[in-house]
């Protein structure tokens, strides 16, 4: 919206400012982090009227969570609507790959609240049949990488980039549409896993969009892009926008969100903030350096898979309770100090991520 205004730079020279992806992107996370602080407050007394007993707490979880009962669910809510009022403000509404992203974050939110609705009002810590949250995520991811191939340039369309290699392209053709959907569904989920401990999971996203925010600016700048040798993909500058409403969203949900939290994000925070890191990811075309960055919950994913499998073949546990963190509360871990030590391995895998741009 705040992007027509340059339109009128002829008559007024500083409006030219809007122009510029940096500036409306510090506005971006301005914007989103004063929504949420200003209008947290009344979201959270509306939601813990309306839940009553708040998120179920599983029976067989780590004892030190039964004392959260009675804390309200779809936080996410919070960050959803401060990341909408802020792109649409200062995003340049002609460019579809806004709209693309957008349209995943906002369904896989739509996918996270319907679960968390019959979480809260059944109080069952099983929702939403996973077959079919799977199946809606697929379809949603799917559509979103059918549409950002056809935005790409010809060279780029259906290719898998690989960190620290300046030509090397992986033409994966049809199949491209299938890594996709793995890249955006499993983001999704992967956050979602991570969301256990109050303030564990949004700061990691925050570090990852900063990282991402930073990459779809150098890769939609045919300047940055050609110095650093990655490739360059037109347009995709605009979703540092988004990237910056997430900052700003992220950080003031993480003051209502920090030990002890008065809300919990739900699925409908963690799904829709995974969707969006994965299909910023697929749009800019480094979908490997996700993997890296949100390394944090590649591990949370695993953890939860080798539990599964390991039970499954051989009747043992590899860890004393998956995702990870749960095993490191129940060898005796203080919540707080998981949270930080988690951070700081999100910071670390950051700067390897990033490093991907300069070492090829």
């Amino acid at each position: 919206m705040l992007y027509e205004l340059v339109n009128f730079s002829d008559q007024l020279g500083p409006l030219n400012v809007f122009k510029y992806i940096t500036f409306r992107t510090g506005g971006a996370i301005f914007t989103s982090l004063l929504f949420v602080l200003l209008f947290g407050p009344a979201i959270i007394d509306l939601l813990r009227i309306k839940q009553g007993r708040g998120q179920p707490i599983r029976e067989d979880g780590p004892e030190s969570h039964l004392a959260k009962r009675g804390t309200p669910t779809m936080g996410g809510l919070m960050i959803l609507s401060g990341v909408m009022v802020s792109t649409l403000l200062w995003a340049n509404w002609s460019n579809p790959y806004v709209w693309i992203v957008m349209g995943v974050t906002m369904s896989f939110g739509a996918i996270g609240f319907y679960d968390d609705y019959l979480k809260v009002t059944s109080q069952t810590v099983s929702g939403f049949s996973g077959r079919f949250r799977l199946l809606a995520e697929f379809l949603v991811a799917g559509l979103a990488t059918y549409a950002l191939a056809r935005l790409s340039t010809p060279d780029l369309a259906n290719t898998l980039t690989l960190p620290f290699f300046k030509n090397l392209l992986l033409d994966l053709g049809p199949f491209f549409i299938l890594l996709g959907m793995l890249v955006i569904a499993g983001a999704g989920n992967a956050v979602n896993l991570t969301d256990g401990l109050d303030g564990l999971a949004i700061v990691p996203v925050m570090i990852a969009a900063a990282t991402f925010g930073l990459i779809a600016y150098l890769s939609g700048n045919i300047k940055f892009a050609s110095y650093l040798q990655i490739h360059f993909v037109p347009g995709t500058g605009e979703l540092a926008i988004i990237c910056g409403a997430l900052i700003g969203a992220g950080l003031g949900f993480l003051w209502f969100n920090a030990p002890p939290a008065m809300i919990f994000m739900g699925d409908t925070g963690s799904l829709a903030l995974g969707g969006a890191l994965g299909s910023i990811a697929v749009a800019v075309k480094h979908e490997i350096v996700l993997a890296i960055v949100g390394g944090l919950f590649v591990l949370e994913t695993l953890s939860v898979f080798i539990q599964v499998t390991s039970y499954k073949l051989t009747g043992k546990r590899v860890f004393r309770m998956a995702p990870l963190h749960h095993h490191y509360e129940q060898k005796g871990w203080h919540e707080s100090t998981i949270v930080v030590r988690f951070w700081i391995i999100s910071v670390i895998l950051a700067l390897i991520g990033l490093a991907t741009l300069k070492l090829r």
